[in-house]
């Protein structure tokens, strides 16, 4: 078993028997060190985005004080739903190693796939609202000139 990939078994396993959330664990390396471990703590924290990669990216951009984890991967014991692919590819992790698949993660009753086949009709789901204004805001930020697009 890979040894990384049993550390983020392990986060998820204190995250379950602790009553936070889901068996989801995840942890983040660099150059062959652990930045940092995260486990699902939506329950814990009455919060859905408290997944176990996205507690795992708030504690490695901390400890790095950055907000680009270029040069890391992550270890995590179920696929990635949406919300956290996105942030692992806008934190520029840059490899991902999954244990379980959706669909296993849909046998013990979690939803990924419904989310995965809502963003492909995602036009049914958004809709574009006084764009006029909000371009002006994008204007306002345009202006700045030490600002930091990402």
């Amino acid at each position: 078993m890979n040894k990384y990939m049993k550390m983020a078994i392990n986060e998820a396993k204190k995250g379950i028997r602790n009553g936070h959330g889901g068996p989801f664990g995840a942890v983040i390396v660099r150059n062959d060190e652990v930045i940092a471990k995260g486990h699902n703590q939506v329950v814990k924290n009455n919060d859905p985005t408290c997944h176990g990669e996205i507690m795992a990216i708030h504690k490695a951009c901390k400890k790095l004080g950055t907000f680009d984890l270029s040069g890391c991967e992550i270890y995590t014991t179920g696929e990635p739903c949406p919300m956290c692919m996105a942030a692992i590819l806008w934190a520029n992790i840059e490899k991902i190693y999954y244990g379980c698949n959706i669909l296993d993660t849909e046998e013990i009753g979690f939803r990924d796939k419904k989310f995965y086949e809502q963003f492909e009709n995602r036009e049914q789901l958004i809709h574009e609202l006084d764009r006029k204004e909000c371009l002006k805001l994008y204007g306002e930020y345009k202006r700045i000139s030490d600002k930091v697009n990402y």
